[in-house]
């Protein structure tokens, strides 16, 4: 069999953390599959290398061949114990910086007075991703067009990306350099490793997986997913003539109910028939 690269998100896609039951066989049985010297498996998530860490641990996935980490900004080889960064790709997202890094970046924003930014802690920060806290009721839109204004006047090409942490009642900011996201991750990842496109197919569950969901790369979403995105993606790529390229999981496979690693198996063997004799064999095996 030729080798297939699954690419999944982890929250609510691998990992059961959402308000839907999963299958209990699920998670499993991809398990098992993954281990099969046909596959190659890499974790596509916001989280970064502890948190990563701590997912595989937690929830017993599968260990991955490659993680692509930090909502893209880093990509690492994975080798046993051992993650390998891959300079490549941050020298190719490097160039949206022209030289600057992390501490250029902080001090760049320093010009920011009347919101308070507070650096995260250490381990939420890479050479290029920049992570702060700040208030929660600071108007995001306004906020985020300021910061633009100053990458701009310094010819910086930078992803602003501001949510809310509702339950620790604070703002988040994170900063990346433009071409550090999860789409161009993927296919940067793809070219190293020589993957086609007919053999590579991606997970995911939320808004943040749309850019790729609808790249027109072969893609999963599992049941579970919220309404909107499922519309979002189903529109999407209507325009484009491409929903082929979408699978939306159904739950009617294997008595699983498609939601997280049920979906992405329901999904598996849709885009390749020939593994489902593998996927039941997986199914089977005692836990």
């Amino acid at each position: 069999m030729k080798t297939i690269l699954l690419c999944s998100d982890l929250d609510r896609t691998l990992i059961p953390n959402g308000s839907q039951p999963e299958s209990p066989q699920a998670r499993p049985a991809l398990f098992r599959l993954a281990g099969h010297q046909a596959f190659r498996l890499a974790y596509v998530s916001g989280r970064d290398q502890d948190l990563v860490r701590e997912a595989i641990a937690d929830y017993r996935l599968p260990e991955p061949d490659f993680v692509i980490g930090d909502v893209g900004a880093t990509l690492y080889r994975v080798e046993g114990k051992q993650w390998r960064m891959n300079e490549a790709w941050w020298r190719e997202i490097g160039k949206d910086w022209h030289g600057l890094e992390h501490d250029d970046i902080n001090a760049m924003l320093s010009a920011v007075k009347d919101v308070e930014l507070e650096l995260q802690p250490p381990e939420k920060q890479s050479k290029y991703k920049i992570s702060y806290y700040t208030d929660p009721s600071v108007d995001a839109d306004r906020f985020k067009e300021r910061i633009s204004g100053i990458f701009q006047d310094h010819k910086v090409a930078a992803s602003i990306i501001w949510s809310r942490d509702e339950a620790e009642k604070r703002g988040l900011l994170d900063i990346l350099p433009r071409r550090a996201n999860k789409l161009l991750a993927i296919r940067f990842l793809m070219e190293s490793e020589e993957m086609k496109e007919d053999r590579t197919v991606f997970a995911g569950d939320s808004g943040n997986d749309l850019d790729v969901l609808t790249s027109g790369l072969q893609a999963i979403l599992v049941r579970n997913a919220a309404a909107d995105v499922r519309q979002t993606a189903v529109e999407r790529l209507s325009e484009q003539g491409r929903q082929e390229r979408l699978y939306m999981a159904k739950g009617d496979f294997r008595g699983m109910n498609g939601n997280y690693a049920a979906g992405v198996l329901e999904g598996l063997t849709h885009f390749f028939p020939e593994i489902e004799d593998r996927v039941a064999s997986a199914m089977r095996a005692p836990a």
